[in-house]
């Protein structure tokens, strides 16, 4: 009989042809959250229903933003056809959910070696206008080694005043230096390695990566230990640096907020707290996780406040997390610098590509970004382009977070001599040795194009922007004179055969808009 048995038992454990589930067998199968669950065969769930990759990020179970997106996912202020950053891949904790691929969660970002103890260097006795600031001679030689010899108007109001452990507020447009203006200050004050004690809060991925660079630059006379912690990555890297310890972190908000539930880090240490780009936050609906994020660090901080702009509700929470703050304010940037010259290239779109080919075949140029208004276009280009034998890279927000910081590296690096990207780029992204911007679509808005060409023309160099202007174009493009106040020099190719376009025409005027009839109170009108 025992025997009978145990035969029973091991014959349920032999596979066997499974018969089809039951509608009361398949509810019982679904997670608790209502997801189909995975078979035991690994197999995803067939779900009709079931969002694309990407879709779902990593803040979502909260009901929070995606780190990067703009607010309800509609577009960001300037009719920009590109949503901003996704937050593709971004599992919420170490348990992602289950049938999503593991591409972009396993993995980790090309990482500089960490700081290591500071060596004894002989570094001479600085008499320099950063040393002047206040900077000790170890980081006024390090700035200088970098090349850089003046401070900017936000460096030079902001360094003083932050040495002295005062709450400010810079106001100031990207590209003029702001992370530097607090970077040296905060490496001066915390001095040598011991619990972390900066938390430094970015919008977006490749800013917090670009601030943990400058960081781990200007902290190599030091022993100071710095990481970064954002979504879209595996947390293998940042939990291992958050166990051995870390002075500063450059943290997106979403990514920070599950390590401080799973209480993987602790705030109660930090002594400065930054806040940058704190307009695209709001723009991107981070504010309510940027007040929990707050709410968990010392009263008694120092907080420094970085923004382009100061609407009402970047006020409010300014006199609510800042203590009788210093307010640096640098004129907003309406035209890009000097060493920049522009010109504007008429086509029709037709021959858009063509003359685009022709202009790169006449024009010495070093490393190029090519902005575009779409995704798909620059998809589309970047094709054509390496059809052409040039090496292109693609930086969109449909890139997984892999792709994105491969482009972004490769093209810093010079593996690749072109960048084609979205506005996403054109922010705050701080790319070295760019000699030529192309504006393959007109953005539109007059704001974005600044932003754009200041990509090049940067540290005292000189740099090329090139914009095609088709018919459509003309009201943008005249509408970006009009900002920066100054007319820009229409520009032709010898050699290439133009379709005529009334766009020759000195004397054309932008076409008038159609008038619409609309019916009001049953008349048309």
């Amino acid at each position: 009989m025992f025997k009978k048995i145990i035969a029973k038992l091991r014959g349920k454990t032999t596979s066997t042809p499974q018969k089809p589930a039951s509608s009361s067998e398949k509810k019982s199968s679904e997670k608790k959250d209502g997801r189909p669950a995975r078979s035991r065969s690994g197999n995803k769930p067939s779900n009709g229903n079931r969002k694309p990759r990407g879709e779902r990020s990593e803040r979502s179970e909260r009901g929070g933003p995606r780190e990067g997106s703009a607010r309800g996912g509609q577009q960001r202020r300037g009719g920009r056809n590109e949503h901003s950053e996704s937050s593709r891949g971004g599992a919420r904790g170490p348990q992602r959910e289950r049938g999503r691929p593991a591409r972009d969660d396993t993995f980790e970002h090309p990482r500089s070696e960490p700081v290591k103890p500071a060596v004894p260097v002989d570094v001479p006795a600085m008499d320099t206008p950063f040393s002047k600031l206040g900077l000790c001679d170890a980081l006024a030689y390090g700035v200088q080694e970098k090349g850089y010899t003046q401070p900017t108007a936000i460096q030079a109001q902001s360094i003083p005043l932050i040495l002295a452990g005062r709450d400010v507020i810079g106001s100031a447009q990207t590209g003029t230096g702001k992370t530097a203006a607090f970077a040296l200050p905060i490496i001066q004050k915390l001095g040598g390695h011991g619990k972390l004690r900066c938390l430094v809060l970015e919008p977006t991925r490749e800013l917090a990566l670009q601030v943990e660079e400058a960081f781990q630059t200007y902290a190599k006379f030091t022993d100071l230990q710095i990481t970064i912690i954002y979504g879209g990555v595996g947390y293998g890297k940042q939990l291992e640096d958050l166990k051995r310890g870390m002075d500063i972190i450059a943290a997106t908000p979403g990514r920070l907020l599950d390590h401080l539930e799973q209480r993987n880090c602790s705030l109660a240490d930090i002594d400065i707290l930054v806040l940058d780009e704190v307009d695209r936050m709001l723009d991107m609906g981070f504010l309510p996780d940027v007040k929990r994020i707050v709410q968990q660090t010392p009263k008694s901080r120092q907080t420094l406040f970085f923004t382009a702009t100061i609407p009402p509700e970047i006020a409010e929470l300014a006199g609510w997390a800042l203590n009788n703050p210093e307010k640096v304010e640098i004129g907003r940037q309406r035209a890009p610098a000097e060493t920049v010259s522009h010109g504007f290239y008429q086509v029709v779109a037709s021959q858009k590509f063509d003359l685009f080919e022709l202009l790169l075949k006449q024009t010495d140029f070093k490393s190029v970004i090519v902005f575009t208004r779409t995704r798909m276009g620059a998809d589309r280009i970047a094709q054509r382009l390496k059809r052409s034998g040039h090496t292109a890279a693609v930086m969109h927000s449909d890139r997984s977070q892999r792709e994105r910081v491969e482009a972004l590296q490769g093209f810093k690096s010079g593996e690749f001599e072109m960048l084609i990207a979205t506005d996403i780029a054109a922010r705050g992204l701080d790319i070295a040795g760019v000699s030529h911007v192309v504006n393959y679509d007109v953005p539109e808005n007059a704001e974005d194009y600044v932003h754009r060409v200041g990509r090049t023309g940067r540290a005292q160099s000189t740099g090329d922007a090139f914009t095609l202007v088709t018919e459509d174009d003309v009201r943008n493009a005249r509408s970006i004179e009009r900002y920066m106040g100054v007319g820009v020099e229409r520009k032709k190719i010898e050699g290439f055969e133009y379709i005529y376009s009334a766009l020759f025409d000195e004397n054309a005027q932008p076409a008038a808009p159609k008038k619409t009839s609309r019916l009001h109170r049953g008349v048309r009108r």
